[in-house]
């Protein structure tokens, strides 16, 4: 029987920096994940200076032989109406392979890795748990997503979960398609459907193209896909690249889930604790920074992991992001008003801005440029 301190489920940003926080503190971390890395993550794609600071990433390290797209603006519009660029005239982001970003992180850790291993049982036994019939933990950090094991064992019933559905391809197109491709390397382009429920993105990560989209609703997914991709091409914003494989990925918004985020030696981060920012679905923050706020309480309360001794993790996620559980009155307002709403927002270069790319998506204070 193979024995650590902390066994994490999932090797994505949140279970990497809960790794990398709790290897540094002195504790022994295995991570187990059943895909081997480097692996593809469905992802708009770019990382904020917030995550940047979050993960202490030093970008010229990081850089090397990696995908590192600078972004200084974007291009927001409606689905099939006109767009409008909003240029910050300095660098808001940073455009990366997942795959690349993920692998990176997860080696950086330091931790003990048993990747292409899934979880097949999870069972608890005295003052730990054990995993898999193989390793004894004292304490189990739940990172593996939406479908984490760990998060349906401790959040049983999922009726009532609102679920953001997404797809993407992000594929490599040649030097001959990227030619013909008018979509700028430094910025992104984001289209939002009028009932505000969902938007669909174009990135170009140096020699690669990412596009997708995203809807809070399962209802009519596969037909808006359809739409959006009909309207890139329409508009020949893909050039002659051809999108490549697709792949689906679900996800919850921090303020309508309500899944449960510690327990007696066992916590969830990320994406399994359904973190994601709104509007944007923005994981990768919530990821990193979860990661650390659990590492944190697990290295303060060692070796006594028991729940009112982990509870400071749940208030600290919940002071940080806001009140969980809630209802989305965004889609609970009738579709005139959403529509108008809309509207107003991208006709508005301010409110464009502000609202939309500086809180939705960069999640940074406003600047003057």
């Amino acid at each position: 029987m193979d024995r650590c301190d902390v066994l994490i489920v999932g090797g994505g940003p949140a279970g990497s920096t809960a790794a990398w926080r709790l290897v540094r503190g002195g504790l022994d971390v295995v991570v187990i994940d059943r895909a081997r890395f480097p692996r593809d993550k469905v992802c708009t794609g770019w990382i904020t200076p917030g995550v940047v600071e979050a993960l202490d990433l030093d970008l010229d390290e990081y850089e090397g032989s990696r995908t590192l797209q600078p972004i200084t603006g974007f291009r927001v519009g409606r689905l099939n109406g006109a767009s409008r660029l909003t240029d910050f005239r300095r660098v808001v982001s940073y455009a990366i392979l997942r795959s690349e970003f993920d692998a990176f992180l997860l080696a950086r850790s330091r931790a003990r890795l048993r990747t292409g291993e899934p979880l097949r049982s999870l069972r608890r036994d005295g003052d730990g748990w054990v995993v898999n019939d193989t390793i004894r933990a004292a304490v189990v950090i739940g990172a593996g997503g939406h479908f984490c094991p760990v998060a349906r064992r401790l959040r049983g019933s999922a009726r009532g979960e609102q679920v953001i559905v997404a797809e993407h391809a992000e594929y490599r197109p040649g030097p001959a398609a990227l030619a013909s491709c008018p979509i700028a390397g430094d910025v992104p382009e984001l289209f939002f459907w009028p009932d505000l429920r969902g938007y669909g993105w174009c990135v170009r990560k140096g020699e690669h193209l990412s596009i997708g989209a995203g809807r809070l609703t399962r209802t009519g997914f596969p037909a808006a896909l359809r739409e959006f991709t009909g309207m890139l091409q329409a508009r020949g914003l893909l050039g002659d690249a051809a999108p490549g494989p697709w792949k689906g990925h679900a996800y919850l918004l921090n303020r309508t889930s309500a899944r449960p985020l510690c327990d007696d030696r066992v916590l969830l981060v990320g994406d399994a604790a359904g973190l994601a920012f709104a509007p944007s679905g923005e994981g990768i923050l919530t990821a990193v920074e979860s990661g650390r706020m659990a590492a944190d309480v697990l290295l303060a309360s060692a070796p006594t992991w028991t729940r009112d001794r982990l509870w400071p993790y749940a208030a600290g996620v919940e002071a940080r992001y806001g009140p969980r559980g809630g209802t989305d009155l965004v889609a609970r307002l009738p579709a005139l008003v959403r529509h108008a709403a809309a509207r107003v927002l991208l006709a508005s270069p301010w409110l464009t801005r502000r609202v939309i790319l500086e809180d939705g998506f960069l999640h940074s204070p406003a600047q003057t440029t």
